[in-house]
């Protein structure tokens, strides 16, 4: 199987689903590819660049308008164009994602638990909250406790902040004393480790005949490139950011999202280049092509290869 081939069977499977998600497919695009790239496009550059995932410049219209209207994007007219971009809160919840999308699988664990106490706050308040930090991670104890063996302490004063609940929520951090069995039943349940790691197997499945046809050949097409890419991150992240990513400690034995985390990883140093050079010439802003990437953005996975043959390694 060429490349090529094995794209178009992801795009035949994306476009089968009975309920296709343009805007969570633009949300991607937008947090992929233009976000580390000065964060602003046209809208005609990205009604092109849906229409290889069969995705029609009416939908397109309509889910940037309802992305505007949830407060992600924001628009801005020169002359008869409109260049959309990310909203402040749209940036701070992209920032967010990006650590967890892109950041390295959890590594050693002191035992140390965070936990957050919601009992202060009134009953809708508290559902927002832990809804939020669902996306950070955070598992539900009781109806009034959240837990994480490790946050990201930074992103999660960002949250609270921009909640407006930074006064109101109890942080504490403890550790648990000889019940590692009991913890690891507690874990199991609190996040629905099952659920995750067949999501997790899902992806791998979806995606292995895809890096062994990479892994065969010279080279792959621009085009095909962020066709790929942005897919792989869809997928990748509709199932990563349901992940606490706890460590490895609370896992069941044989979890599936270390061979998710290490398929993604190779796939995308492998795609990254061809991909951002359709970027720069599909894509334009009102000052032209979209600028180069940020520094930051050569950091996801641990660190991209300047190599689109990058070996190929079945995960």
């Amino acid at each position: 199987m060429t490349p090529d081939t094995a794209c178009q069977v992801l795009v035949d499977e994306f476009r089968s689903r009975p309920t296709l998600r343009a805007g969570s497919l633009i949300t991607t695009v937008f947090g992929d590819s233009i976000a580390p790239r000065g964060g602003t496009v046209w809208l005609g550059s990205l009604i092109g660049a849906m229409a290889e995932f069969g995705i029609s410049e009416r939908l397109v219209r309509t889910s940037v308008f309802r992305l505007a209207k949830d407060g992600w994007l924001q628009s801005v007219q020169v002359g008869r164009r409109s260049y959309y971009s990310l909203t402040n809160d749209g940036r701070e919840k992209f920032a967010v994602a990006t650590h967890r999308i892109y950041g390295e699988p959890v590594g050693d664990w002191d035992g140390e638990w965070c936990l957050m106490l919601l009992s202060n706050l009134d009953a809708p308040v508290k559902e927002i909250v832990r809804r939020e930090c669902a996306w950070l991670g955070f598992g539900a104890l009781s109806a009034n406790a959240l837990a994480h063996p490790g946050p990201d302490i930074s992103d999660l004063d960002t949250l609270l902040r921009r909640l407006g609940v930074i006064d109101d929520v109890v942080i504490m951090t403890g550790r648990t004393f000889k019940s590692d069995g009991a913890m690891r039943k507690l874990a199991r349940s609190a996040w629905n480790l099952d659920d995750i790691d067949a999501r997790y197997e899902q992806f791998v499945t979806l995606f292995r005949p895809l890096i062994a046809a990479l892994g065969k050949s010279g080279g792959v097409a621009p085009r095909t490139a962020f066709v790929t890419r942005t897919l792989l991150i869809q997928e990748y992240r509709k199932v990563l950011l349901r992940d606490p990513q706890l460590p490895v400690e609370l896992l069941p034995a044989d979890w599936h999202g270390i061979r998710a985390y290490q398929l993604c990883r190779n796939l995308y140093r492998g795609l990254y280049a061809r991909a951002d050079e359709y970027l720069t010439e599909a894509m334009e802003t009102a000052d032209g092509p979209l600028p180069p990437p940020v520094g930051s953005y050569l950091l996801r996975f641990g660190g991209l290869i300047d190599d689109a043959r990058v070996e190929m390694k079945s995960a």
